[in-house]
């Protein structure tokens, strides 16, 4: 049976769960393919937990550990309200194709709604159909403001410790 639940951080079973799941989508290569580092393993579920505008939600399949999404509460400035961006999103492999997914968005758009959001965002790989997929059939679309100018981008620029400033 799959349960779907936010996940409480102050219970060792759900920190657990939320870091080896983690764990597994980062070192899949739609996750970088990279274990997660010392540092992040030691202190992630504390930061999270720091946040008030963190929201974890896990699957479970028969008390294992099946997926997650850790998302986080934003702000949109033109509908003056919060929207909830997927910042994380992992199925395990062995769990997939079950619904689990569409079970764990269902969960956050009810969050969400809690929350009174406008909206949900998440980033996605070019690469990963599979997802793609999953995310339009619940009703993700390419961000566009007018059809003319083109879909939203999205850009980083990893910071060093002080950032340095182009002139």
């Amino acid at each position: 049976m799959i349960e779907i639940s936010t996940a409480d951080l102050s219970s060792p079973e759900h920190a657990g769960a939320t870091l080896s799941l983690l764990e597994t989508y980062a070192a899949d290569i739609m996750g970088g393919g990279k274990s997660l580092s010392p540092h992040t393993r030691t202190h992630l579920v504390d930061e999270l937990r720091n946040r008030e505008n963190c929201v974890v939600v896990l699957a479970w399949a028969d008390d294992v550990p099946a997926g997650m999404a850790i998302c986080f509460e934003g702000f949109s400035t033109f509908s003056c309200q919060a929207i909830l961006n997927i910042h994380d999103f992992v199925v395990a492999a062995e769990f997939r194709r079950q619904g689990i997914a569409m079970d764990l968005l269902a969960k956050i758009q009810e969050v969400a709604v809690e929350r009174k959001c406008c909206k949900l965002t998440l980033e996605v790989l070019e690469g990963n159909h599979v997802a793609q997929r999953a995310y339009q059939k619940f009703g993700f679309a390419g961000y566009e403001l007018d059809p003319e100018m083109g879909r939203a981008m999205f850009y980083e620029k990893k910071l060093s410790h002080p950032p340095s400033i182009p002139s």
